[in-house]
């Protein structure tokens, strides 16, 4: 997921640079909230792991 929000902050850079304001906009939200979403999810794992939560299916 990380990487994911990586590779569209990348084309949101690109997009920028080339003029294309409009999807350097549309890149940029959805790197954001990729990114946040990965950190949740491993604040939450570290949480989990501290206190030694075990999930089991």
């Amino acid at each position: 997921m990380l990487f994911l929000a990586l590779i569209f902050f990348v084309v949101a850079l690109l997009a920028a640079l080339f003029g294309f304001t409009g999807i350097a906009a549309g890149a940029m939200t959805i790197a954001r909230f990729l990114f946040f979403v990965f950190v949740v999810l491993f604040v939450l794992a570290l949480l989990f792991h501290f206190f030694g939560v075990t999930i089991n299916f």
